[in-house]
């Protein structure tokens, strides 16, 4: 079964974005894989991270783009944050702006995800 982390909300703290969630279990034993996907039916980027069996998805709902936009701007690092748990999410930055640059006007993604991209990212 595939194990998902939903993030509540995101506070930024001296620079760095921190994505707060409730699932601690699922942070527990997890590592950073370094790599984000793009989930255009749920309009979403996924950030990859794994235990000793499988991967852990980090889903970056769309609501939170704003602050993601914010943190690629200033290069921020970014961290997942439960009450006993946290894992710094390895080439956050660099891993968005190659995918947010791979949306653009490309359809394969589906069109209504290009444009929720690009008028978040890209400001058209």
């Amino acid at each position: 079964m595939r194990k998902i982390v939903q993030f509540k909300h995101t506070t930024f703290e001296n620079g760095t974005l921190y994505l707060h969630t409730d699932q601690a279990e699922l942070l527990q034993g997890t590592t950073a894989a370094g790599q984000i996907i793009a989930d255009s039916d749920r309009y979403a980027f996924v950030y990859l991270a794994e235990n000793e069996e499988e991967y852990v998805y980090l889903y970056l709902e769309e609501s939170m783009w704003d602050e993601l936009k914010k943190a690629l701007q200033e290069k921020s690092a970014v961290i997942a944050k439960s009450h006993d748990y946290s894992l710094e999410l390895d080439q956050f930055t660099e891993e968005l702006d190659y995918l947010v640059t791979n949306i653009e006007g490309n359809g394969n993604y589906g069109d209504e995800m290009v444009k929720k991209v690009e008028s978040v990212f890209l400001d058209k």
